[in-house]
């Protein structure tokens, strides 16, 4: 199965008639591996604070989380696993896997919840897998 694909069919599948308004799988190093066609145009470094907060649990929360410039407040995850942050009705869910980062945005109607459970369901089935 291609990383688009998994893009395609999981993290972008339907929740209640709804979906998330974007999600991608990137490299530790920043590289795109899927992404969604709605997927933000991010910055290196952005993906360097990210990598650091999993490393350093807490480092984003003083500036909060930037993705393409979009400022994310930082609320509460799993330290070293999951950075959850929210802006305005919509937030972000990322789980970092042994290689990747799995990413899902999401707007209202979608739930913080729902979007956990996608991207997390996601990145456990990548951990399991080793990747």
């Amino acid at each position: 199965m291609s990383w688009q694909t998994y893009v395609d069919d999981h993290l972008m599948c339907d929740i209640d008639g709804h979906h998330l308004a974007s999600a991608a799988i990137v490299g530790h190093d920043g590289s795109v591996w899927a992404q969604s066609s709605a997927f933000p145009q991010f910055k290196p470094g952005e993906i360097a604070a990210i990598m650091k907060d999993f490393d350093e649990p807490g480092s984003l929360a003083p500036t909060g989380l930037h993705l393409a410039g979009t400022k994310y407040m930082v609320i509460q995850g799993e330290p070293g696993a999951v950075i959850r942050g929210k802006k305005g009705s919509g937030g972000i869910t990322v789980k970092k896997t042994g290689q990747a980062l799995i990413f899902g945005i999401y707007e209202e109607p979608l739930t913080p919840g729902q979007c956990n459970m996608v991207v997390e369901r996601m990145g456990d089935y990548l951990v399991d897998q080793g990747l």
